[in-house]
């Protein structure tokens, strides 16, 4: 009994994402309402709250299972290894946490993408996001690096990020596929590790 229950939460949850994907695609953001996307689903208002606290929850689905992700790389920091090696890592993680994620965060990417460029509250809500984790994972670097101080390790995550995100940005600007998007993120860091790699022997 509990397993079906289970399997009916997972179907319900995909199913609201799928409407509101959907929904924010052919409407606009702003135009589609919480009860649209519920009607959309075939469940009532209230259990779209049952599974998200907000439009905005719908489009960043999982952000603290990203940074925790990341978090535990770091944690995992192997015996001797590189902080470039330690980043590039991270980035191979993250991808493996996408593709193992059948809950269309991968699909969500470029839409969130393109509505973080027109919607205000969605901008503020995804920088806010990227600044409140960037600091947490220089603080967990600058703990298996005892030799990195606070400034280096957050200059270290600030391009690695900054250079993930924006490479990937462009790519689905220039409408890449999501094999495109993560070509470029690892583009992107590759050339941001190019002028870390000073921080390694430091």
């Amino acid at each position: 009994m509990e397993g079906h229950r289970e399997r009916k939460k997972v179907r319900t949850r995909r199913a609201l994402l799928e409407a509101a994907v959907r929904l924010f695609s052919e409407r606009g953001y702003e135009q589609t309402t919480i009860a649209e996307i519920a009607a959309a689903a075939g469940v009532a208002p209230r259990t779209f709250f049952a599974y998200f606290t907000s439009k905005e929850d719908v489009l960043f689905l999982h952000a603290e299972e990203r940074e925790r992700t990341m978090l535990d790389v770091v944690a995992g920091r192997r015996p001797g290894e590189p902080l470039g090696a330690l980043l590039s890592r991270m980035f191979e993680a993250l991808v493996q946490s996408l593709a193992e994620d059948d809950e269309l965060d991968f699909a969500l990417s470029p839409l969130r993408a393109r509505l973080m460029f027109t919607e205000p509250a969605l901008r503020a809500r995804g920088l806010a996001l990227m600044m409140e984790a960037q600091p947490r994972v220089a603080e967990a670097l600058c703990e298996v690096y005892p030799e990195l101080d606070p400034v280096s390790a957050g200059a270290a995550v600030g391009s690695f990020m900054g250079a993930l995100a924006v490479a990937g940005l462009v790519a689905q600007q220039q409408g890449g596929s999501n094999e495109d998007t993560l070509a470029a993120g690892r583009r992107g860091i590759e050339i941001a590790l190019n002028g870390l790699s000073s921080l390694d022997g430091s």
